[in-house]
């Protein structure tokens, strides 16, 4: 196929600019939107597919399996990700993950069993396994330092647009109509994002150095890539060495450090309760006394699109100022709101309070909790994936922290789902107050910052604060052995 040519943006021969990149972005990103739209389908179909009127009979148990089973696929898409993105490369696997997403829409649309529904769910969980595993990678690869936060940031953007517009759409069109036009967004990414070029480091990796150079002056939008082909040229070798294994993840102190950090902020992502908010949302807005205001799917919509616009809001200051301080206030933000929902839930239930005249709080914490969670933790531990791992072993990164998500995300969301129904809201809200304030101590002390760094600086990082204790031994000896003795 024919690439778009390195001309195709207005460029400075010495300058340059990061168009292209954006445009790569834009395309790739399609698929997450695929991810998010299925992530989200049960917020709005769930409530219709239990309705006494549905063309297919579901239990809440059923419907609550129906809801995690994209989770579970994830955990083999993931693996099978991790087994090819080396192989054939971070851009085809991205375009193969539209096959499986195109076809668990039309499933959807056509289903007539719970089991279909489940077999569907799992399928697009495959390809956001699949999809989550190449497409952070590329952005990470391709980016320039000063534009790899709102590159990187858009894996979270894009796929909380998703999860909007199947709110949108599901909320006033039937299932199988809803299914039937989401279909198209997997067309849309295959047919757009087949154009893009693929990542210099991953062509540099293979050995195809020439390709790699067209590549990169693609995406600089400049003609005079030597440096930069040089010092990823580099920087694959030196990490390349030694071939990556998946052992290298625990072996390698630094790739060691990096996993510590990736299952420290991705659990404390998850363990705020976020997945089990976005598959029952408008049962929580219900429960909240949305009714009384507007509905629960207009209030689901709201919710979302709150958390668009922030989620956008970060992916443009992110690379200002910088992902930790966003992280820390994203983390006490939402731990204040969730305690709030909690406490809310905790008299109403457990001290039979009347607060009917308070019903506004629980709705207006949800807000809160949304506008904290997307102003860090919702966007940069998704970022930091593609930025703290070498590229030798990010296949095998990414793929294990998929299967972390999807392992705790399953958990949470069952969890929530427990506990709610025979203990009351609050316990899952208080639980989550718990975990966002373990969280917040991890990031504090643990999560190095990144802003500004290339990719080759932030491994020096890991590396050098990997030996940093036995080189300042090493510096004290030294100048113990030049003191004379008394």
């Amino acid at each position: 196929m024919t690439k778009i040519p390195p001309d195709f943006c207005t460029r400075s021969a010495s300058e340059g600019n990061s168009s292209y990149q954006y445009l790569a972005m834009i395309t790739g990103t399609l698929s997450l939107i695929c991810s998010g739209m299925h992530y989200g389908w049960p917020s709005p179909s769930l409530p219709q597919l239990l309705s006494s009127n549905s063309t297919i009979p579901v239990t809440d148990e059923e419907g609550s399996w129906v809801a995690v089973m994209p989770l579970l696929g994830a955990v083999c898409g993931s693996i099978i990700g991790a087994l090819v993105l080396d192989v054939i490369g971070r851009k085809k696997v991205t375009l193969i993950s539209c096959f499986p997403f195109f076809a668990a829409w039309i499933m959807i649309a056509y289903a007539n069993s719970v089991a279909i529904l489940i077999a569907a769910r799992f399928i697009a969980g495959i390809s956001d396994g699949l999809a989550f595993c190449a497409l952070p990678m590329y952005l990470g690869e391709i980016a320039d330092p000063k534009v790899r936060g709102a590159l990187g940031s858009s894996v979270s953007v894009t796929w909380i647009f998703g999860t909007l517009l199947i709110n949108v759409i599901g909320s006033y069109l039937s299932v199988s109509t809803a299914a039937i036009i989401s279909s198209i967004v997997p067309i849309l990414c295959l047919v757009t994002f087949a154009w893009m070029p693929e990542s210099p480091y991953y062509l540099i990796m293979k050995g195809n150095i020439e390709q790699a150079r067209k590549n990169l002056k693609i995406f600089k939008n400049r003609d005079n890539v030597e440096n930069e082909l040089e010092r990823m040229a580099k920087a694959v070798k030196e990490q390349h060495e030694n071939a990556g294994r998946c052992l290298d993840l625990f072996t390698v102190s630094s790739n060691r450090r990096a996993l510590y950090i990736m299952m420290g902020i991705r659990g404390a992502q998850q363990l705020s309760g976020t997945s089990a908010i976005t598959f029952y949302a408008q049962t929580i807005f219900q429960k909240a006394g949305s009714s009384n205001t507007l509905s629960a799917s207009n209030a689901a919509i709201i919710y979302f699109v709150v958390q668009l616009t922030l989620c956008g809001c970060c992916s443009l200051i992110v690379d200002k100022t910088g992902r930790r301080p966003l992280l820390i206030i994203s983390t006490i933000g939402a731990g204040l709101a969730l305690f709030t929902e909690g406490s809310f839930f905790c008299a109403s239930n457990e001290f039979q309070l009347n607060l009917d005249s308070l019903t506004w709080i629980p709705l207006v914490a949800l807000i809160c909790f949304v506008i904290s969670f997307s102003l860090g933790m919702q966007t940069i531990p998704i970022l930091l994936l593609g930025e703290i791992f070498p590229t030798n072993v990010k296949a095998f990164a990414l793929c294990l922290a998929d299967i972390y998500f999807s392992i705790i995300a399953t958990i949470v969301s069952k969890f929530f789902q427990f506990t709610k129904d025979n203990f009351g809201l609050h316990i899952p809200f208080y639980a989550f107050f718990v975990c966002c304030i373990l969280g917040l101590v991890f990031i504090i002390f643990f999560v190095p910052e990144t802003k500004g760094k290339t990719l080759e600086e932030i491994q020096d990082e890991l590396r050098g604060c990997c030996i940093k204790k036995s080189t300042m031994c090493i510096e004290l000896g030294e100048k113990f052995k030049s003191v004379p003795d008394p």
